[in-house]
């Protein structure tokens, strides 16, 4: 194993925890309010719609189907498992974690943004079945900041976004040791 595989391990390893706390100290950082930082994002005059379509249900899914059938066709039925499970898990924790900290935006709950946490887990499901290539690495590492940029100009906090890019990785990084760990050896028989 390469020393870059060696870090890549050990940080799929540590950042969840890591993540997880960091997302849920910025949240009782911004509590209730906009910040500086996302009042300057809310008053641009800029229009980003078409970076909102990044963040689209039916652009995610149609890319998660994609990697879905690759995992299938390439017989690697664990990702296949986790890409059934974990985008919509993602889901579900950001709707719960909303509700905790009770963030509003235009009438909604805001943090954090549950756009970003998919879109996030979905580019992560991404890189997994793409073998980490630095095709799906550099797709990732230019869509996801344009999502947030997207929604953080719109529908969200721009905080709200980076809460969810932590929630996603930790996220997306369990997924990773799922995928990534060996099947238990059979007994040997005696």
């Amino acid at each position: 194993m390469s020393p870059t595989e060696v870090f890549a391990h050990k940080a799929i390893r540590i950042w969840p925890p890591i993540g997880l706390v960091a997302m849920l100290l910025l949240g009782l950082a911004v509590g209730k309010r906009s910040t500086p930082l996302d009042d300057w994002f809310q008053h641009r005059d800029i229009f980003p719609w078409m970076l909102l379509i990044l963040t689209n249900v039916f652009v995610i899914a149609g890319v998660l189907t994609v990697a879905f059938v690759v995992a299938l066709v390439r017989r690697q039925w664990r990702l296949a498992m986790v890409m059934v499970l974990w985008p919509p898990g993602g889901i579900v924790l950001a709707r719960l974690l909303k509700h905790m900290f009770d963030r509003e935006k235009g009438g909604g709950l805001a943090y954090p943004s549950g756009h970003i946490t998919t879109l996030v887990v979905v580019m992560c499901m991404v890189v997994l079945v793409a073998g980490g290539a630095r095709w799906a690495l550099i797709t990732a590492a230019v869509v996801i900041p344009l999502g947030m940029v997207g929604i953080g100009l719109t529908y969200h906090y721009f905080t709200d976004t980076v809460g969810a890019l932590l929630l996603g990785t930790a996220i997306a990084c369990l997924a990773a040791r799922v995928v990534m760990a060996a099947p238990a050896p059979a007994p040997s028989p005696t």
